[in-house]
Order: structure tokens, then C-alpha cells, then sequence
């Protein structure tokens, strides 16, 4: 059982950002991401537009930790999936 998150896949990505997240994004060992410390920066990283497309310059593709390359990722509390900006690729 568990909550909803959007009504469907299309509309995560509808409109300029997609769709609002609804209730709790758990990692692969149950934590909660929205509230655990060990998640400080809340982040889905996405390497997208506003409006779905591939955000080249922008994806960490071929990233390596020496290099300041940045990647589109969202915050998480913002409620929008795609609304992201440019962060430093080494972002934990």
C-alpha cells in the first residue's frame, strides 16, 4: 500500500515542471530522504529541461570527481520533479 506520488507517469512530466511529488521518497534502505540527515540536500537528479528534453550540457555525463561540471537536479521539497537548477555534479 503505500502513497501516491502522482496520478500517473505521463503527468510527472506535464506543464513547465511536472507534476507536484505527493507524500514520502524513501531510499533503498527505508529512509526517508525528505527528513533523514543523512539526505541533506534533497535532490533528484535528472539531467532534464523544464520540459522533459535531455539537458546536455547540463547531465554529469562523463563526470569525474576532480572536474566542476554541473548536472540539473530538483529539490525535492519544491514539489516539482523537473523545476531543477544547476548543482555541482560532486553533490552528495
Amino acid at each position: 500500500q503505500g502513497q501516491l506520488l502522482a496520478k500517473s507517469w505521463s503527468s510527472l512530466f506535464e506543464g513547465q515542471s511536472g507534476a507536484a511529488l505527493r507524500g514520502p521518497i524513501y531510499s533503498f534502505n527505508g529512509r526517508n530522504v525528505l527528513t533523514d540527515p543523512l539526505w541533506p540536500h534533497r535532490l533528484a537528479w535528472h539531467g532534464s529541461t523544464p520540459r522533459g528534453g535531455h539537458a546536455r550540457r547540463w547531465d554529469c555525463q562523463g563526470w569525474r570527481s576532480s572536474s566542476m561540471a554541473e548536472g540539473m537536479a530538483s529539490a525535492l521539497g519544491e514539489g516539482r520533479l523537473l523545476a531543477g537548477h544547476r548543482h555541482n555534479c560532486s553533490t552528495p
